[in-house]
């Protein structure tokens, strides 16, 4: 599979790390002390009762290290999550070993002294990895790979062919997707749509960025016009749920899709899971579905036979800088495990995207009850060029703030595209410094 993570800019000088330690007759050696007996670490975990990949990686790692048990602490999920691990890492109180969710916040935990240099694990690392390069800066590495998700599209056979249109055959632009989406709500009876876009910046704006050859350090913004202006069309058709019913009525992208109110849903491959245990479970209905690449903004990319570009931050993993010392081999070998071949079989086994997509991940993964094994599918999910959503930099996050704004006034229609754009490109260039 071919994936590609733009070379990291802009990073500040930050506080240099160091693993090495020497013992009275370690002859000065690198390695870092280890703990005498059995070790105990600490990890970051969200709702843990619904999201179980961070005790798979656990008891997986048990498995082949008994001395070592990895104890998951929860924390918030959302973005109250980072919120939570700031504060926890401030006061001295948080885990051994943390997630980074993604990109948006990994400049301030890196250039704050707060991870450590890993770059002895990422080194020995499968260099196909996925964003395994994402958390480089100042010549090292400073967390590692365990998952990448992409974002890919669902789409649901029966409904398509109760309206009597033609599934996608991974050949589709927007242009196609959207002609899809309004001859599908012509097709469906009831109040069955098209499709459904979540309220996320991310369902345009990470598309707009990775397709369109955008940038987030620079204050121009004009590529997002034609992505808006497609999505507000469908919006106005009645092809997908506006914006404010939403926002206002809360709607999941989960219920839309899963209880068959809309035929197709751009989302990211964490959803797989998620839709096979519904449907076991008979919280989403049954039905037949399938994976296709996701749209693409001219042909270029279209085909089985070309690589589609999407986006998709990487979900990592990285040690705490005030780990006591005699820990950090174990966390080491943690991480080296996570985004190794055990961490990525472990978790393929619970509908996890891995970070690692080797060809035994991949047949592990579609050998799961109720995952869809036709080609496009599999291509879908194996084949992309996968672009991050936040690329890192030292304003990334003050402009993902800023353009959250601007996908709000928009989605809502309380501002023109070319207005909201406008007003964008100068809160960045007086907030974030950028021209």
């Amino acid at each position: 599979m071919k994936r590609k993570t733009p070379v990291l800019i802009g990073m500040t000088a930050a506080l240099a790390l160091t693993l090495t330690a020497c013992s009275g007759d370690d002859g000065g050696s690198d390695t870092p002390p280890a703990a005498e007996g059995p070790v105990t670490l600490t990890l970051a975990g969200w709702s843990l009762s619904s999201t179980p990949e961070f005790q798979t990686l656990a008891d997986a790692f048990n498995e082949e290290n008994p001395d070592v048990t990895v104890e998951v602490q929860e924390y918030a999920a959302g973005d109250d999550y980072d919120t939570q691990m700031t504060a926890d890492l401030a006061a001295g109180t948080a885990p051994d070993v943390y997630v980074l969710k993604n990109l948006k916040n990994f400049f301030t935990y890196q250039s704050g002294g707060q991870l450590l240099d890993v770059s002895e694990v990422t080194g020995a690392l499968d260099p196909s990895t996925g964003g395994l390069d994402a958390y480089e800066a100042d010549g090292a590495s400073y967390a590692v790979p365990y998952r990448q998700d992409s974002w890919v599209l669902y789409y649901n056979q029966d409904m398509f062919d109760e309206a009597g249109v033609d599934q996608p055959d991974g050949s589709w632009t927007w242009d196609d997707y959207e002609q899809a989406a309004n001859d599908l709500t012509d097709g469906l009876e009831g109040d069955a749509r098209g499709t459904y876009q979540h309220s996320w910046q991310s369902t345009v704006q990470g598309f707009a960025l990775a397709q369109s050859g955008g940038a987030l350090d620079t204050a121009d913004y004009g590529y997002l016009e034609p992505f808006y202006d497609r999505v507000l069309d469908l919006q106005d058709s009645g092809a997908q749920v506006d914006f404010g019913t939403i926002t206002t009525n809360s709607l999941t992208y989960q219920a839309e899709f899963g209880t068959q109110k809309a035929a197709m849903l751009p989302m990211g491959s964490w959803y797989v899971a998620t839709l096979i245990a519904q449907q076991a479970s008979g919280e989403a209905d049954e039905f037949a579905w399938g994976l296709a690449p996701i749209p693409q903004v001219d042909s270029s990319t279209t085909g089985t036979d070309a690589t589609p570009v999407t986006f998709g931050d990487p979900t990592g993993l990285g040690i705490n800088a005030g780990i006591d010392e005699e820990k950090i081999q174990a966390a080491q070998d943690f991480l080296a495990f996570a985004a190794g071949e055990g961490g990525a079989n472990a978790l393929a086994e619970i509908g996890i995207t891995p970070a690692l997509l080797g060809d035994d991940v991949v047949d592990t993964y579609f050998g799961l009850e109720g995952m869809p094994t036709d080609d496009l599918t599999r291509f879908a999910f194996s084949t992309h060029e996968t672009l991050p959503e936040n690329p890192v930099g030292a304003s990334t996050a003050i402009v993902q703030n800023i353009l959250g704004d601007l996908h709000s006034a928009v989605m809502s229609e309380s501002t023109s595209v070319a207005d909201a754009i406008s007003e964008a490109e100068a809160r960045a260039a007086n907030e974030a410094g950028i021209s």
